[in-house]
């Protein structure tokens, strides 16, 4: 244990030449600099993206097979999953020197050192931040259906003939091949299922001349299946599905009166927003500290006794509400919304 508190102090005096030179100022010797610790929030928030194509035959589902379905193509979200994880990182803005004496450092104030109070130069976050954005798709039926695209019509013309002195019209049939209409092939289509259907309910119910059993009678009602399913997605369509997952912070501050955060932004057509961008409905993330109570002096101590401040951190209820819905509800310590507290550098614990 000791090894180790000898390693963050080490890590601290050797990060003030480095940020000396970045910063262009120069802490002053012989003492230990520090930070006063902080609480970011992290949230990792997960969506699922729908992308629903609507089927060529959409408009025809009513009529021929008596069922309602969408009729556009649209792209919707939802929210799937949500989480949070407190990290604890240096408060730049609050910044402490303790002048170190001959002989080693006290250990009571390397215990300290390792709860957070030395900055460190990673700042206590870790994982990689997932970005991942949905990619624009197309429906795609023309592997569906196995009904030809034309047709044959009869249509009548007509043509002049010669009857001795005069000319008559003489009406002609003639087929011609043309093109089905959406309509037609709807029919079709509907037509397909129903008979599918049929078949399927004959090989079950034995009501056919071929004998089926065992897997031979499953592969047969699997397939008729199958068919029925492509059949029907050109009438009620399909969706695909992708995961849109984003990483959102939060980081409170003791300044503010209210305790509440927009921590991000929803749309249930464009999903996962920042909390700056306002077409999506917020995210709030409200924050209820816990009270702490004032602490009794024992006795006084010595006036000139050297001592270094540390941050008590207050224990929080965090709750992420989306409209009127509460999403999650965590207790956590966050440093920041504490207690500033102080110690001698010479007591021992």
């Amino acid at each position: 244990m000791k090894d180790m508190f000898k390693f963050f102090l080490l890590s601290a005096v050797m990060l003030l030449p480095l940020s000396a030179s970045a910063q262009k100022s120069v802490d002053p010797e012989g003492y230990v600099t520090y930070s006063l610790p902080s609480t970011a929030i992290v949230m990792d928030v997960e969506a699922e993206q729908e992308s629903f194509f609507a089927g060529p035959y959409a408009r025809y589902a009513e009529k021929y097979l008596g069922i309602k379905v969408r009729q556009k193509d649209e792209v919707t979200y939802r929210l799937t999953g949500i989480g949070m994880v407190p990290y604890v990182e240096a408060d730049l803005s609050r910044r402490y020197t303790v002048a170190l004496k001959k002989g080693a450092p006290d250990l009571s104030f390397l215990k300290l050192s390792a709860a957070g109070l030395v900055a460190f130069a990673d700042g206590g976050l870790s994982g990689d931040v997932s970005w991942r954005f949905p990619v624009e798709k197309s429906g795609d039926f023309a592997a569906k259906g196995v009904s030809s695209n034309l047709t044959s019509e009869a249509t009548t013309l007509y043509r002049n003939e010669r009857k001795e002195s005069a000319y008559s019209r003489v009406a002609v049939q003639q087929n011609m091949v043309v093109e089905k209409t959406l309509e037609q092939k709807a029919a079709e289509a509907a037509g397909m299922i129903v008979d599918i259907r049929r078949q399927r309910l004959q090989i079950v119910t034995g009501d056919t001349d071929a004998t089926y059993s065992g897997e031979a009678m499953d592969a047969a009602v699997r397939e008729l299946t199958r068919l029925e399913q492509e059949y029907m997605s050109l009438f009620i369509g399909y969706s695909d599905f992708q995961t849109q997952k984003m990483s959102f912070e939060v980081i409170p501050s003791a300044e503010r009166e209210s305790q509440m955060y927009v921590a991000f932004r929803f749309s249930d057509t464009a999903g996962l927003l920042p909390a700056d961008n306002l077409s999506g409905k917020p995210v709030v993330m409200e924050i209820v500290p816990q009270p702490v109570s004032q602490a009794a002096v024992a006795s006084q101590g010595n006036a000139k006794v050297q001592t270094v401040k540390y941050m008590i951190p207050a224990t929080c209820t965090v709750k992420v509400k989306y409209g009127a819905d509460l999403l999650i509800q965590s207790r956590m310590p966050v440093y920041q919304l504490g207690v500033l507290s102080s110690m001698p550098v010479n007591s021992t614990l």
